[in-house]
């Protein structure tokens, strides 16, 4: 199963995402951004599964990320 760190900019807006990701049935967890992908406040969402569901779920929620990086 594929993982992917969303990121955010306010570590406010990731747990809100964690949230909305976990009600729409997504495993999701806040953590630290990794360095060489800091961007925003530093606090990104590790998202394990379909990132097109997951995204969809965080515009329905009108939560807005800046960025989304695979992980290896």
């Amino acid at each position: 199963m594929k993982k992917y760190i969303i990121s955010f900019v306010s570590v406010t807006t990731a747990m809100k995402a964690k949230a909305a990701l976990r009600g729409c049935e997504l495993y999701a967890e806040v953590a630290r951004t990794p360095r060489n992908l800091a961007s925003g406040c530093g606090y990104s969402v590790t998202v394990a599964g379909d990132i097109e569901t997951a995204l969809a779920c965080l515009e329905r929620n009108g939560i807005k990320y800046k960025a989304v990086t695979e992980t290896v």
